[in-house]
């Protein structure tokens, strides 16, 4: 993860500044373009001022407020995940999401279980095993990520009966056992009786809200991945993989609801930024869409996969505890743009 985080700085310091057909859109035009009531030139001093003349809250809950994270420590708020048990669906290597996910959680203290692919088992299981990952294993306190158990998962099939007998047949398959949604939740129901939190990027259906409400305990969270295609066309990014994403977030909202009333589990999506990792270059364009990102987005610099962790983490701990069936936005605000500041049309 240190190598993301290192490459995004490397790209920001080498990376030119917006042409000029992008400077149009400064801050001082931003100001007249939207009507703000303040000028920019005034910066965060007069606002600060305005604030001061009309408190938000009231002295009695601001002093609460201080009193309250002063009792945190130095640390201020952190995130203690200590007991808990999460299971993360998805990992194959040490350079996407869910590896990155994996570590914050790991790093909160959490106990970690991953699914993987079944035909990239071998090789993921054999790295880890080599060392291989080691060095982006490392936690903040200078230890390696525990992973307590990996399992085989085919996310594409519910159940045995779902799989196609030339998969059953194929050899990356062979030796392989247990390894569809409802068999692995069953497995893992066996080897620990129960988690606290999943990760996946599975459509909230029947197949896995049954195995969520069983398998996790009360008061536990889930969290899915998905992306902007799932409310914007993005060319090229199809194979029903659009529509599985906008199904995911429909059903976050409504299994929101199902399992927070029968067991007070929260369920939430993020819907994370372009990043480069061996999944993503599948797409075929993915060094094109992370450039586009980083030219149009509001916050110009590189998305990290450190950064969608910590925001899982932030997600899944009590921090959170009032958030449910919501969408968060991991992706440097480009999903609030409606103008691609690179366009063409812009420069004539």
């Amino acid at each position: 993860m240190g190598a993301s985080a290192a490459s995004g700085l490397q790209m920001l310091a080498a990376r030119p500044s917006l042409p000029a057909c992008k400077q149009k859109f400064g801050a001082a035009t931003a100001v007249s373009v939207f009507g703000r009531a303040f000028s920019i030139s005034t910066g965060f001093a007069s606002c600060a001022k305005t604030m001061s003349a009309c408190p938000l809250i009231s002295s009695r809950h601001r002093r609460f407020a201080v009193r309250a994270m002063s009792q945190g420590g130095a640390q201020g708020l952190p995130i203690d995940l200590r007991g808990k048990r999460a299971f993360i669906a998805g990992v194959a290597d040490d350079n996407g999401y869910g590896w990155a996910i994996a570590k914050a959680l790991a790093a909160a203290g959490a106990e970690i279980l991953v699914g993987t692919w079944v035909p990239a088992l071998n090789i993921f299981e054999t790295s880890l095993r080599r060392g291989k990952f080691d060095e982006s294993r490392k936690l903040p306190d200078g230890s390696l990520m525990e992973i307590a158990k990996i399992y085989p998962l085919d996310a594409v099939y519910d159940t045995l009966e779902d799989v196609p007998e030339d998969v059953k047949a194929n050899k990356r398959y062979a030796g392989a056992s247990n390894w569809t949604v409802k068999e692995v939740a069953e497995t893992v129901k066996n080897d620990f009786g129960s988690i606290d939190i999943l990760v996946h990027s599975l459509a909230n259906g029947p197949e896995v809200t049954k195995p969520l409400l069983e398998t996790s305990r009360k008061g536990g969270s889930s969290i899915s991945l998905t992306y902007i295609a799932s409310e914007r066309i993005i060319p090229g990014y199809g194979g029903g993989m659009s529509s599985a994403k906008a199904a995911l977030e429909s059903d976050t909202r409504v299994l929101a609801y199902e399992a927070g009333r029968k067991g007070k589990i929260r369920v939430n999506t993020i819907s994370a930024g372009p990043l480069g990792s061996r999944a993503a270059k599948a797409i075929g364009f993915i060094e094109k869409m992370i450039e586009y990102s980083y030219v149009n987005a509001p916050l110009q610099k590189e998305l990290s996969a450190d950064e969608v962790g910590n925001t899982a983490a932030f997600l899944v701990s009590p921090l959170a505890s009032a958030i449910t069936g919501s969408t968060i936005y991991v992706d440097n605000g480009l999903n609030t743009m409606g103008l691609a500041l690179d366009s063409p049309t812009l420069s004539t």
